[in-house]
């Protein structure tokens, strides 16, 4: 099997989803360049006030954290792009995946009963196929061993896009856009809400005030990427 993939390393040769260069034999959708330099935050170690500070005065969140700076034309915001626009939800898992493996390193699996990815409107999801935000949960569910659900929370209104919006309008935007579908599933529980990106934070902080509306007991933000 092994002699049988290099020949189709070969024929069809697999390349980083970062930079475009063929990936060697042990590498995956990643290489090892640009794994090594991929601008972390480190947030879930150390505090990033940039980040930690994005929700407050707004909701109560237990932490917000995030894996990586974005930055227009970098290599985060390629692999995001081949995530959302290239038809590759398999970028999504294996970020959450690789994000997953350093929050268990530092017990961020105590801190969390359920992970939730900001859903899509169906609309939108039937265009894409796929909800970015539960491709990264599913990694982080995975590395983590914390179940994430798909089906708890949904999306009532399919939002015009925020660019060029204020920030009041920008909430006004997704005001009262996602409703819980059944209680039971995250009433008293510690729910990390999963996003791709980090920007205003707006529609995060619309599904935290659905949840914490439903008697959820924490919420947490975890994404891929954030500005600033």
């Amino acid at each position: 099997m092994k002699w049988f993939k290099h020949f189709l390393d070969i024929i069809y040769p697999r390349t980083c989803e970062a930079c475009g260069e063929a990936l060697l034999g042990g590498e995956n959708l990643i290489c090892t360049n640009c794994m090594i330099d991929l601008p972390r935050t480190n947030s879930h170690i150390q505090r990033l006030d940039k980040v930690s500070n994005r929700f407050w005065g707004k909701i109560p969140v237990t932490d917000t954290i995030t894996f990586m700076k974005f930055s227009k034309k970098g290599k985060v915001q390629k692999l995001l792009h081949e995530l959302k626009y290239r038809n590759k939800p398999e970028v999504g898992k294996y970020l959450g995946k690789i994000y997953g493996v350093d929050l268990k390193a530092v017990d961020f699996d105590k801190k969390i009963d359920l992970i939730i990815g900001v859903p899509l409107h169906p609309t939108k999801l039937v265009q894409r196929g796929y909800n970015q935000a539960d491709c990264i949960a599913e990694g982080l569910s995975e590395a983590l061993n914390v179940p994430y659900d798909t089906n708890a929370v949904k999306r009532l209104t399919h939002t015009p896009t925020q660019t060029k919006k204020s920030r009041i309008e920008r909430f006004q935007n997704v005001d009262n856009i996602f409703e819980v579908v059944d209680n039971e599933k995250v009433r008293n529980k510690r729910i990390a809400i999963v996003d791709d990106v980090l920007t205003t934070g707006s529609t995060i902080e619309s599904l935290g005030i659905t949840l914490l509306n439903a008697e959820v007991k924490e919420v947490c933000v975890i994404t891929i990427a954030a500005a600033f």
